[in-house]
């Protein structure tokens, strides 16, 4: 297991990130933020907290669990689903939807089927920690935290949990 990120690494790229996305959506007038469960939300959050310390306002944050919205779902075997939340409406709303790490972009598209039941936004955005390349389908991140080249057999692992934050690269497979 190798790191790639530390936790200071980390602050420094949600800081980036945030001057990013103000700056491509206008201050961040009519944003809201959509984290892909799990780790999207997590940094989703991160996202709205930089957010407030920098424009002293904190944009709503949603959650989504594409479980039930994902091509390979008859042939995986089903985790605990958990509950999608937006408690506000997104209809002509710029929404970034935030995950961890994109890979093959089957996530992304099922996170935007399953967005799209929520209303209709006037743009999506999509910000992403880890770009680590590999696409299935024509779908790229507007903002990037960094891009890290990895083999078929390796994985990207974020851990964010009590005032840790990392990244880690491995063999070890999915957990």
């Amino acid at each position: 297991m190798e790191r790639i990120m530390t936790k200071n690494e980390m602050v420094r790229v949600l800081k980036r990130l945030t001057a990013e996305i103000m700056e491509d959506t206008s201050g961040g007038k009519n944003i809201c933020l959509i984290g892909i469960r799990s780790m999207g939300v997590h940094l989703a959050e991160m996202l709205k907290n930089e957010i407030r310390k920098s424009e002293k306002k904190a944009p709503p944050v949603g959650i989504l669990d594409v479980s039930l919205y994902r091509d390979d779902f008859s042939r995986r075997l089903p985790r605990r689903i958990k509950e999608t939340v937006i408690d506000f409406d997104i209809e002509g709303k710029d929404v970034v939807l935030v995950d961890d790490v994109i890979w093959t972009g089957r996530t992304i598209r099922a996170a935007l089927d399953e967005l799209i039941d929520f209303g209709r936004p006037n743009r999506v955005w999509l910000c992403v920690l880890i770009d680590r390349g590999g696409r299935e389908l024509p779908v790229q991140p507007d903002f990037i935290g960094k891009k890290i080249e990895a083999e078929k057999n390796q994985w990207i692992e974020v851990k964010i949990e009590k005032g840790k934050a990392e990244v880690f690269l491995t063999t070890e497979g999915r957990k």
